[in-house]
């Protein structure tokens, strides 16, 4: 007898926790269907992977309805339409914007409602007639669909690294930095004679300077001599040149005025030619005369030969 009990306590238990369940079911399914909604029409123009329906819809950041459909647009199938229902208190205005949000880590999306200020009018949803909100670019859509590529891109990248590192050229950099060791250790050694050449270059440096301090130096004097001297030699040169132009006026009108008489004594210039050239005889005659009496004065004036002298 305690046996059949126990079963039927066990039974009577199990009858009211599935009585339980059902009654919860049917009260949660009417509060469901009793509670309003408000519909609307997301518009994307991107792969909307990781949506479908069920999924949720937050404004910011609280979950307030879910997607009940999603379909392709018959003129554009590059565009993609998601229906969904929020509760009919949400404050959906005419600003409210929509974009795709990750729900977690497996990859599930969510739509994501968020902006709308204060003044703007409210945006009624209406099941028959729902108005329409385009989605915001997604950047994380971009990715999604740009995955592909980049995978390859970053597959090119290695396949370019292990070119770049093979051992041909991991060789080629290794007798590179040898090289560079070397060479660093010969500067190291003559580090001594470097330093001396630089310092020969910074002395060689300071006497060009003051070479060049010189140099303006004497640009600087030669300026001011000219600008001092050669002014008034230039203007000693224009006053003589103001006088050479007077005299040379003078002149030819001296010789306008006087040309007869310069004719005339060309005339008598011609006529002392002969009586020139007598007297020019003369004086020859005379010179010779002079010549010999100075070598042999006695011999001149007695007609004697001139004596020779006696060497004992």
């Amino acid at each position: 007898m305690e046996t059949r009990a126990h079963h039927v306590l066990i039974g009577l238990f199990t009858v009211i926790a599935v009585g339980g369940a059902l009654l919860f079911a049917l009260w949660l399914g009417k509060s469901s269907i009793d509670r309003e909604y408000s519909y609307y029409d997301i518009g994307f123009s991107q792969a909307v992977s990781g949506l479908s329906s069920g999924s949720s819809v937050e404004y910011s950041g609280i979950k307030v309805g879910d997607v009940t459909r999603l379909w392709l647009e018959p003129d554009d199938p590059r565009k993609v339409r998601a229906r969904i229902r929020v509760y009919g208190d949400t404050p959906i205005k005419t600003d409210t914007q929509a974009r795709l949000a990750l729900a977690n880590i497996t990859g599930s999306m969510i739509i994501q409602l968020h902006g709308g200020t204060p003044q703007s009018p409210r945006l009624e949803g209406d099941a028959d007639n729902p108005p329409l909100i385009v989605a915001d670019p997604s950047s994380l859509s971009a990715l999604l669909e740009n995955g592909e590529d980049l995978m390859s891109n970053i597959n090119n990248l290695l396949v370019s690294a292990n070119e770049i590192f093979s051992q041909e050229n991991t060789a080629r950099l290794s007798r590179t930095l040898e090289h560079l060791e070397q060479a660093t250790s010969v500067l190291s050694d003559q580090r001594g004679d470097l330093a001396q050449t630089l310092q020969q270059f910074n002395q060689l440096s300071q006497q060009a300077n003051t070479v060049m301090a010189d140099l303006s130096s004497l640009a600087r004097n030669a300026n001011g001599l000219l600008d001092e001297q050669g002014r008034s030699v230039l203007d000693s040169a224009a006053h003589s040149m103001t006088a050479l132009d007077r005299t040379t006026a003078r002149l030819d009108s001296l010789l306008a005025e006087n040309q007869g008489a310069l004719h005339n004594g060309m005339q008598g210039f011609n006529e002392l030619g002969p009586a020139i050239n007598e007297l020019r005889s003369t004086l020859g005659a005379l010179r010779r005369v002079t010549q010999r009496l100075e070598d042999n004065p006695s011999g001149f004036l007695l007609g004697r030969e001139k004596l020779q002298e006696f060497t004992p």
